[in-house]
């Protein structure tokens, strides 16, 4: 049984958009609430334990100050309820000048199954596209099936695997390695 108390809208309103300055007050603590919300599910890219708020913040804050990350924010019914991150190479790296790595995917699971994770990946792609990158690059930890699904229906291939990627509740997860060709015209 979902503990959330949302209840599920008939008509919402579905945004996602790419955010190029600050976060009102309003809009980090949604925010940092969607992100509670998906560490605490299981899909915390990275945390396991919830960090303290003002970590949170000063994260998400840092996260828009970096020239080289852009954000994508998803939002239902005008709320921030998840994000992805588009990770363009250094100026200083020619040689995968090409690629770019895809980060900080989620949307809080409030938030689920009206279509808003497949929204902001095809966002990420168009932008990925716009700015000619070739190539996106991201990983997964291998619990992660919802996520692993919505690569693999997107034409996001497996290169690799990483048997020791990471460590939830002592447990070793193995990590999967995924990239995209953006030129294929495929998905």
């Amino acid at each position: 049984m979902n503990s959330d108390f949302r209840t599920k809208p008939l008509n919402p309103d579905l945004s996602v958009e790419l955010t190029l300055s600050e976060l009102s007050q309003v809009d980090l603590n949604d925010l940092c609430d969607a992100t509670d919300s998906a560490i605490e599910s299981g899909g915390g890219f990275g945390w396991v334990d919830l960090p303290a708020r003002e970590i949170l913040e000063r994260f998400w804050q840092g996260v828009i100050t970096m020239p080289n990350r852009l954000l994508f924010i998803a939002r239902l019914d005008g709320v921030i309820c998840g994000t992805a991150q588009l990770i363009c190479p250094s100026k200083n790296n020619e040689a995968q000048s090409f690629s770019c790595n895809l980060t900080t995917h989620f949307i809080a699971p409030w938030a689920r199954g009206y279509g808003l994770a497949n929204k902001i990946l095809r966002e990420v792609e168009q932008a990925a596209r716009e700015r000619e990158f070739e190539i996106i690059n991201l990983d997964v930890r291998e619990t992660q099936k919802a996520a692993i699904s919505l690569y693999e229906s997107h034409g996001y291939k497996v290169f690799g695997t990483h048997p020791h990627y990471a460590k939830v509740n002592g447990a070793i997860i193995q990590g999967i390695y995924y990239y995209k060709d953006l030129s294929d015209s495929g998905v």
